[in-house]
């Protein structure tokens, strides 16, 4: 993220690519679709995902259909420390994280879940995304109610069970507010094209979902 120059990123590039392969947010196909939704029906609900970087997952779930806003921020901590220079120290306890205002006519809690798991980010990480590593790019779900918990840890189960991935899945379950990011860090990805990490990382992702689930994307 902003901590990273070019050189590093280009650095921490080979090494991930030497070391890893391709990352999971790269999946030619999406994974198995959730056994267990929560009901559609209703006003607007949100949903928030921790999954590394926020500036991908943020652009990923603005691109679905149904979805209302995404904001980026921090998830986990608390508000005294959910600023971009503290949570970048790694001891706040934060994830940086998305908020998803979606319309649960047009899209379920799991399908954004099923997006999430299969192109937003690689589940299997423990404490990292691609180059960046710290508990803040950990993998987790700040379920928004008993339902969503309940959908979550059985889909979290179901994947692990098919085996989608080659690795465990690292995901968790969490409690906790969220709060909004900075503002520079709001729609970055749209703003900052040519970024040498939204180059990388980021356009991947996206196209990666548009493949994936074009019947979805707005």
């Amino acid at each position: 993220m902003m901590k990273w120059s070019i050189l590093a990123v280009s650095a921490a590039v080979a090494a991930f690519l030497l070391g890893q392969g391709a990352s999971g947010a790269e999946r030619a196909v999406p994974i198995p679709a959730p056994a267990l939704d929560v009901p559609g029906g209703g006003g607007p609900q949100a949903a928030v995902f921790a999954g590394g970087c926020f500036w991908g997952m943020e652009a990923v779930f603005q691109s679905v259909r149904g979805v209302q806003s995404v904001t980026s921020g921090y998830a986990g901590g608390t508000r005294a420390t959910a600023t971009y220079p503290q949570v970048s120290t790694e001891t706040t306890g934060h994830a940086e994280a998305v908020r998803i205002v979606y319309d649960p006519k047009k899209v379920s809690y799991g399908t954004l879940l099923r997006i999430y798991f299969s192109v937003a980010h690689d589940p299997t990480q423990l404490n990292r995304q691609g180059p960046d590593r710290g508990p803040s790019y950990r993998s987790a779900i700040f379920p928004q109610d008993a339902e969503q918990r309940r959908v979550a840890a059985a889909y979290i189960a179901q994947l692990g069970k098919a085996k989608a991935y080659p690795r465990p899945i690292v995901t968790r379950l969490e409690a906790g507010g969220f709060f909004p990011a900075e503002a520079y860090h709001q729609d970055f990805f749209w703003r900052n094209p040519t970024h040498a990490y939204i180059v990388r990382w980021d356009k991947p992702k996206v196209a990666a979902f548009r493949n994936a689930f074009p019947q979805l994307a707005n």
